[in-house]
């Protein structure tokens, strides 16, 4: 850049606008280009295919089990660093409280987020996505067994049979099973006499979080929060056709649940630890 540049502006200013000393510049002439190790290949190979969400922690897994690379995490940090790889951070969401309710479920989950077996404990919520002509809704149920997501509709409303919707093709893919907990937040829609009378029906056991307590469904919000962070991170909104987004969510969805590996689960993808474990 710095070659390019001179014709046109002195290396003093062109080093001042990058912020980079001349001695450094003047070193890195002298040295040349030093080719990337294999090591530094892969990782950054691992940063690129799995779009920069992953910290060091899964990157050093993955690096050990795909290329047979044992590094000490302290070493695949510091190359992340070093090619700003680092895993983009997520924005944060400000929370709003609901209107009033009509039935209002206890707290039973109460932030256990450990499920010893499938089908006993779900979470589920609802998002908004911008990015296409109109504002559609993601209503998504997750099993905190092994998080994988069990079902999932989107919408332009978030009227009650979104949610019913996404509970009966959730009950549907599991074998419609019994006594499931089914984690959500005080929503109109989760409150709602249709909604907390379907799980009645189904002989499902409703839990609510604390009114405006974000924490208390914890795991469902980080996942939509990563969809949106690392599906749609250089999107704007409004800016594609609600076919994309469409397209893009089922591709983000398909990948989290069969690629996207996770601390929690000995670095395995959902599906691949509930087969593991089978």
């Amino acid at each position: 850049m710095v070659e390019r540049l001179r014709k046109k502006y002195t290396v003093t200013s062109v080093l001042s606008i990058l912020q980079i000393a001349r001695s450094t510049y003047y070193r890195w002439v002298s040295e040349g280009i030093l080719p990337k190790s294999q090591v530094e290949d892969a990782i950054i190979s691992l940063c690129t295919e799995t779009l920069f969400g992953y910290g060091h922690r899964k990157i050093r897994e993955l690096l050990q089990r795909q290329y047979g690379m044992k590094r000490n995490r302290n070493t695949v940090q510091r190359i992340m660093q070093k090619y700003h790889l680092q895993c983009r951070v997520k924005r944060k969401r400000k929370w709003k409280s609901q209107g009033e309710s009509v039935i209002i479920a206890p707290n039973i989950l109460n932030r256990d987020f450990i499920a010893i077996h499938p089908n006993s404990k779900w979470v589920t919520d609802i998002t908004y996505i911008q990015y296409g002509p109109r504002t559609l809704y993601l209503s998504t149920m997750m099993d905190l067994y092994n998080n994988e997501v069990v079902a999932y509709t989107l919408d332009d409303h978030q009227q009650t049979a979104l949610v019913l919707d996404t509970l009966r093709t959730s009950l549907e893919k599991r074998n419609h099973p019994k006594g499931v907990l089914i984690h959500s937040d005080q929503g109109a829609v989760y409150s709602s006499y249709a909604y907390q009378k379907e799980l009645e029906t189904k002989e499902i056991i409703s839990s609510m979080s604390r009114r405006g307590n974000c924490f208390d469904n914890a795991v469902i919000e980080f996942f939509h929060s990563s969809l949106k962070s690392e599906e749609f991170m250089y999107t704007k909104f409004n800016s594609i056709s609600e076919k994309d987004v469409r397209q893009r969510i089922d591709c983000y969805i398909k990948y989290y649940n069969e690629e996207r590996i996770q601390e929690k689960l000995g670095y395995h993808a959902p599906k691949a630890f509930g087969r593991m474990t089978a």
